[in-house]
């Protein structure tokens, strides 16, 4: 009697079956490319582990249409050839040892996966070898190693991607995406491996091109990195080298003052392999947490160096993120590595700062009222009045003298009045301070001082933030912040949800010197704020705070978010703008600037100062 429980069984159930060698190859390569990016970045990975220090990329409508890489590396006889295209056939693991990888791909995996996608011609020569040999393989189907016409190194050509699963293509971007995506991969890898030039193109016009600056005396990484981000990430870097455990970090790191509205400029690499883990983009985000505001990333290029065993690289099949050991070190290292490189660079500020001041300030002849033919008619007898309040110069010898009339108090200036003939004095030189000795105040908003070879502008209301701020973390660390009473506790109303946040971290605010209490449903009474903030506006405080904690890791400490909370504090307690100051007390912040690290940024990563040399401001009047 036959059997016949097999067809009895639901439709979607089946045999158990081995899938073919065309599939398995199909389901791999759909794991490793993703998308054109992803096979150049496996090709080219397999042109520098070849020992190539030239690698010339070519797309084609964004990569879907062609692939073309060459590199000058040891290339490949008749027999690896044979064997590079197949499924896991490598040169680069010794002893079958998945622990201690030194390369950064399996030369097999990427080119069996891809060839089984699309049309792949493999053409390379040995070096030393005195002829060239080339494979094809389609869609999985490998032909036979034949003669190529080739003068050194190895050529991949890879034509119609994805041609053998045609719903990927479905899932594909504009080529411009795409070719852009290439253009990125290129340029990390660009950053890693200095030795070697890279040159990418879409057939008619170069996008990216880094020459080979090995031979250069200066740093080259730092010259890389300048060719690649733009000179001004190389005029605003602040080298990074530190060592822990056997751990080493380097690269370079953006002032907090040159940020970014995007993550998308930080580059971190692990073995010179580039990566984006969730790890080291935290720890960056830590360590620059007292420095930029939430919606400000800096810029930068970390190198991490380990021991081989001590990191898994093979956690994902494009080796886009890696695994530590002990990533509590790891964090660690960045962190205070970054940190302690910006305390190293004080109150320097972003160049870009000067530069963007210079490119806002306009000749007369640019406005409209600067031309003769578009200034506005005065009225009757107004030429007359302005004439009777201007300044009256005259010339004699030896010095020039001068006389200001201002009898009506809205054209009073705030420097004392200089009688009329009285020869003019000469103004001392200002000392030789970092940040100058301070002239005078504009608009009770910025303080301008004289350096010794240009003038600086603080926004007083930035520099004392900051002031207040690393003061704040200063007594935290040491004996904690000295509080005061108020006379009149003040009762602060909120919604429940957000006094109820407060009200849960009081012991914690107490240690920042602010003792609150709650006072029924909704409302907190505030008895103590921190001595150093002076007057504030209480209710403001507080209100801040409740939303900044409704936006806090409720598993965190606000030792832990110490930066959000201080930085909140230190606002409320800075010298708001509007606000006159005394000659002594604009060159008191000036030497308290100087003397604080990080002044030259807010805690929002906004510049507190802007320089200009006087070469800068002889450019702006034509001298230079």
């Amino acid at each position: 009697m036959p059997d016949t429980s097999r067809t009895s069984l639901p439709e979607k159930a089946g045999i158990i079956r081995l899938l073919s060698e065309r599939t398995i190859n199909r389901i791999a390569a759909g794991e490793v490319i993703e998308r054109p990016a992803s096979a150049v970045k496996e090709l080219v990975e397999n042109s520098i582990d070849a020992g190539a220090t030239r690698v010339d990329v070519v797309l084609h409508e964004g990569g879907r249409s062609l692939i073309d890489i060459s590199d000058n590396g040891i290339g490949m006889d008749a027999g690896e050839l044979a064997l590079a295209v197949e499924r896991h056939a490598t040169s680069k693991l010794k002893d079958d040892d998945l622990v201690h990888i030194m390369s950064l791909g399996f030369r097999g995996e990427a080119l069996a996966s891809i060839g089984a996608v699309a049309r792949l011609t493999l053409s390379s020569r040995a070096q030393g070898a005195a002829e060239a040999w080339k494979v094809v393989v389609e869609g999985g189907r490998k032909g036979q190693v034949s003669p190529a016409a080739l003068s050194a190194g190895t050529r991949i050509e890879v034509r119609d991607l994805f041609f053998a699963t045609p719903a990927r293509l479905k899932f594909l971007k504009t080529d411009r995406s795409e070719f852009q995506a290439a253009v990125d991969i290129i340029k990390r890898l660009a950053m890693a491996h200095p030795e070697v030039a890279f040159s990418l193109s879409d057939g008619d016009r170069v996008a990216f091109r880094a020459p080979s600056i090995g031979a250069l005396a200066g740093d080259v990484r730092l010259e890389r990195l300048g060719a690649i981000l733009g000179r001004e990430f190389q005029d605003n870097a602040i080298e990074i080298d530190a060592e822990r455990e056997g751990l080493r970090l380097t690269g370079y790191a953006g002032l907090p003052t040159y940020s970014r509205g995007q993550a998308t400029h930080q580059y971190l690499f692990v073995n010179g392999r580039p990566v984006r883990d969730k790890l080291l983009t935290g720890a960056v985000r830590g360590a620059y947490q007292d420095y930029l505001a939430r919606d400000r990333h800096p810029v930068l290029a970390l190198f991490l160096d380990v021991p081989t065993e001590f990191v898994d690289v093979n956690v994902h099949p494009a080796k886009a993120e890696v695994r530590f050991r002990d990533a509590g070190l790891v964090r660690g290292l960045i962190v205070s590595a970054l940190r302690h490189a910006l305390a190293d660079a004080g109150h320097r500020a972003s160049t870009t700062v000067t530069g963007q001041a210079l490119g806002s300030l306009r000749p007369v002849d640019a406005l409209p009222w600067g031309r003769a033919a578009e200034r506005p008619s005065l009225p009757s007898g107004f030429a007359a009045a302005f004439d009777a309040h201007a300044p009256r110069f005259t010339l004699n010898e030896p010095a020039a003298q001068f006389s200001f009339k201002a009898s009506d108090p809205v054209m009073r200036p705030s420097a004392p009045e200089v009688p009329a003939g009285a020869p003019m004095q000469a103004e001392a030189p200002a000392p030789d301070y970092p940040l100058g000795v301070a002239r005078g105040q504009v608009h009770g908003t910025y303080i301008v001082a004289q350096t010794a070879d240009g003038i600086v502008i603080v926004d007083q209301h930035a520099a004392h933030e900051r002031l207040v701020y690393e003061r704040m973390k200063e007594a935290m660390a040491a004996t904690g912040v000295a509080r005061q009473a108020l006379l009149l506790p003040e009762v602060v109303e909120l919604e429940e949800g957000p006094a109820a946040r407060l009200v849960a971290r009081a012991a914690e605010l107490e240690e920042m010197g602010l003792v609150i209490e709650p006072f029924g449903e909704g409302a907190i009474v505030v008895r103590e704020v921190p001595a150093m903030l002076g007057k504030l506006d209480v209710k403001g405080l507080i209100r801040d705070l409740a939303d900044e904690l409704t936006e806090m890791d409720e598993a965190l400490s606000l030792k832990e978010k110490l930066g959000e909370v201080c930085g909140t504090m230190a606002c409320h307690g800075s010298v708001r703008a509007g606000r006159r100051l005394s000659v002594e007390e604009m060159n008191a912040l000036l030497r308290q600037m100087e003397a604080t690290p990080h002044s030259g940024q807010c805690n929002h990563g906004r510049p507190t100062y802007v320089e200009l040399k006087l070469t800068d401001i002889e450019k702006l009047f034509g001298r230079r």
